[in-house]
């Protein structure tokens, strides 16, 4: 059969379609490759969320458009979110793409591979895959994401993700809670779950706090070490969610708020309502609910309209808020959304000023929170060896969630007996050093693991036999 070679660009949501299609595709005899130029077929699953996110999909596309024009290809497929954005111009400006796959179509994959699919008009996308939908991990063993709702039904002025993705749509409770459960018996300790908005999980189901539920559900499950979600939204944030947070051990005390601004009049201009006094009652309600909780947030600022007043009001909130991370985008103008038609447009010199200036606050507010775990022991999931020095290995605390927060850096990851501590292994980790967003330890204690139970639904023979890992040459996955 063909090899197969994928390029998956974007967010987790993203990188879960690319996971899908590589698991249609295996189930049907292709074997997957992480060099582009053995691959037969290549696939660039795209982002477009923002301008620099397309261009990095753009680069990718004609990247691989040479190894199909000088290398061994012999079809290109472009996938995701830039296809729901600029369907017919891709096939028109880039004469190398054979098929193009948009976010609803992540099944119709083998269909595009086989030469039966070039291009399906443009439709809402409703696709949503379940539990018995073919899929391969790229992520380590150990850890994975998944997907619980697609879509978005939110009016934010920035965004474009109802474009790209469609409606609000949920999985099936039970579908969730048995893919959990077969990950978690393949040897997964960690789950994420990832939506646009997980907080608004179940209420097109009819399940009220569904999001609560499902997080209970999935703390009974003993060969987890931990359930975190990604993507709340404030005004979604119920009492009855940090309640369950706060009752089960499983579950990480770790919260993912993208706040966008504390001026109300930036929130009104993007249609997100509230304001920054309302935000601390509600990060005051958290920490007193979830002690020890650590709060990410994200802010962007050079949203059209934003006065410096804007600026120093979120420079207040970002001293107050007092939060563990904090990401900072420059503001993107795209062309169809609801921002795109406002006026007061700030210049891009401006906005990258005030990232700067945000972000100076929030290192120094993260070097002195991270101070105080100096001298503590903390259980940790060891990742393995760092990609940056294989020579020191990474580990993770609760607080810290996969790829976007900063790390736990091991020193010493051999014991008094001579132990060696593995990749996927639950630690105690002394804490010997701080830094801005890092922190560094040595081990311990190597717990024990939880035994092994048979999987809710045996998976396919292929996902035994493949894992997939992420940093192959060219980003290609195989």
């Amino acid at each position: 059969m063909p090899k197969v070679g994928f390029v998956s660009l974007g967010c987790p949501k993203n990188l879960v379609d690319s996971e899908v299609m590589m698991g249609i595709l295996a189930r049907d005899g292709y074997e997957l490759t992480p060099r582009a130029d053995e691959a037969d077929v290549l696939v660039v699953n795209t982002c477009s969320f923002i301008e620099p996110a397309q261009k990095e999909s753009v680069d990718a596309i004609l990247e691989m458009a040479e190894h199909k024009k000088f290398g061994s290809a012999k079809k290109l497929i472009v996938a995701g979110c830039l296809v729901e954005r600029y369907r017919d111009q891709i096939l028109a400006q880039v004469p190398e793409v054979d098929a193009i796959v948009g976010t609803g179509e992540v099944e119709r994959i083998l269909e595009a591979v086989h030469g039966e699919l070039r291009v399906l008009p443009a439709e809402p996308p409703a696709f949503l895959y379940h539990d018995l939908t073919p899929r391969i991990l790229t992520t380590p063993k150990h850890a994975a994401y998944i997907k619980i709702a697609e879509g978005c039904d939110h009016p934010c002025t920035f965004c474009i993700i109802p474009q790209l993705r469609g409606k609000f749509r949920s999985r099936r409770f039970e579908s969730v809670l048995r893919e959990a459960e077969n990950l978690a018996a393949g040897g997964t300790r960690e789950v994420t779950l990832i939506g646009q908005d997980t907080t608004s999980y179940g209420e097109d189901l009819g399940l009220r706090d569904g999001l609560a539920k499902l997080l209970e559900a999935l703390s009974g499950i003993d060969e987890l070490l931990w359930v975190r979600f990604l993507y709340a939204y404030p005004n979604r944030v119920t009492q009855k969610l940090l309640d369950t947070l706060a009752a089960h051990p499983r579950l990480a005390k770790y919260m993912d708020m993208p706040l966008q601004h504390a001026s109300r009049n930036m929130l009104a201009r993007m249609k997100r309502g509230s304001h920054g006094e309302a935000f601390l009652k509600l990060l005051e309600r958290i920490r007193a609910t979830i002690p020890g909780v650590s709060l990410r947030t994200s802010f962007i600022v050079g949203f059209p309209g934003e006065t410096e007043n804007d600026f120093k009001e979120l420079c207040d909130f970002v001293r107050a808020g007092q939060f563990d991370w904090m990401g900072v985008f420059e503001y993107s103008d795209v062309d169809n959304a609801g921002s795109f038609a406002l006026d007061g447009k700030v210049d891009a010199k401006v906005a990258t000023d005030r990232r700067n200036r945000l972000m100076a606050i929030q290192k120094k507010i993260s070097r002195e929170r991270l101070k105080n775990w100096k001298s503590r022991t903390e259980t940790a999931l060891i990742e393995g060896p760092s990609k940056d020095n294989p020579l020191v290995w990474e580990a993770r605390l609760q607080g810290m969630a996969p790829e976007i927060d900063g790390k736990l850096y091991l020193t010493d990851i051999e014991l008094p007996d001579g132990r060696l501590a593995d990749t996927g292994d639950t630690a105690r980790v002394e804490i010997t050093k701080t830094d801005a967003y890092d922190l560094i330890g040595r081990i311990v204690e190597i717990l024990p693991s939880a035994g092994k139970r048979k999987p809710a639904s045996e998976p396919p023979a292929h996902e035994k036999l493949h894992r997939i890992t992420t940093g192959a040459s060219l980003r290609v996955l195989g």
